[in-house]
């Protein structure tokens, strides 16, 4: 089976971060056929965040219109989905959506918001592809780069 390698760039938070800081990143080795969901939990856990919050994918790297991405997943839908009364958001599944779905090619990149309060935004980009190794667990941290600030 085939796994997939993504770097994680955390770019913003407000107030906590601010553009043009230090690289705070993470790569991530994770199985084709892993859905958006655990994904974002592998993420949020390379960061040593709770996860606890909704989060989105979204194919607009904008930090204030990412709303607009053509291409948007958002928890939202799936609790609506459980029978949450929110509004639609018109995105799909993180639940349903396989990261294989969305990432195609090497260099393909989305934003993932994490905590629509505190706005944690991560710009994630497939940096290659690799085979599942018997032995190894995955998700998988591969590398670190920076300390992660505090979450609250």
């Amino acid at each position: 089976m085939k796994t997939y390698i993504f770097k994680i760039n955390l770019l913003y938070s407000s107030p906590k971060i601010v553009l043009g800081g230090p690289e705070i990143s993470r790569e991530i080795e994770i199985l084709e056929n892993t859905n958006l969901y655990k994904l974002a939990e592998a993420i949020i856990e390379a960061y040593n965040f709770d996860f606890d919050h909704c989060f989105g994918f979204f194919s607009r790297i904008d930090e204030s219109r990412y709303f607009d991405s053509e291409r948007k997943y958002e928890l939202f839908t799936d609790l609506i989905e459980e029978g949450e009364n929110l509004e639609p958001t018109g995105a799909g599944s993180v639940k349903r959506t396989k990261i294989n779905k969305v990432w195609q090619n090497i260099g393909d990149k989305m934003m993932f918001l994490f905590d629509y309060g505190d706005n944690w935004q991560f710009v994630v980009e497939i940096i290659g592809f690799g085979e599942r190794e018997k032995n190894k667990k995955y998700p998988r941290i591969i590398k670190k780069v920076g300390r992660a600030p505090k979450q609250y």
